[in-house]
This record gives C-alpha cells, structure tokens and sequence, in this order.
C-alpha cells in the first residue's frame, strides 16, 4: 500500500492521539489506518446490504 501524507490541524491530531490511545496502537499513523479501514467496512456492508433481515422465499406464489 503506497504511503500517503496528508495535511491535519491540531483537532485532527488530537482525535488521533484518542482513538490511538482506546485502541492500544503504537502511532497516529495507526490510529489514522484503523479509522480508515473501519470506515470502508461499514460503508461496504451499508452498500452490499450486510446486516439486514433475510426472509424466507415461499415458492408457488403468484408474485412476479
């Protein structure tokens, strides 16, 4: 995975330094990685439908 730098103000920094503390990570990289990659599985499960009731389907109905 290529490195990426990216720009943060001081609020983002401290947010990082939060979620790398509950998280038990070493670095603000980390922190900043794990936010990401929670953020692409929730968004892939909201768009792939993971998560929502599954119902039976009754055959010799008359529903098209």
């Amino acid at each position: 995975m290529p490195d990426e730098t990216l720009a943060i103000d001081a609020q983002v920094e401290d947010l990082l330094e939060q979620v790398r503390c509950q998280e038990g990570l070493e670095t603000r990289e980390q922190a900043a990685e794990f936010l990401v990659r929670r953020r692409l599985r929730k968004g892939t499960a909201s768009l792939t439908g993971r998560g929502r009731a599954l119902y039976d389907v009754k055959t010799g109905g008359n529903r098209r």
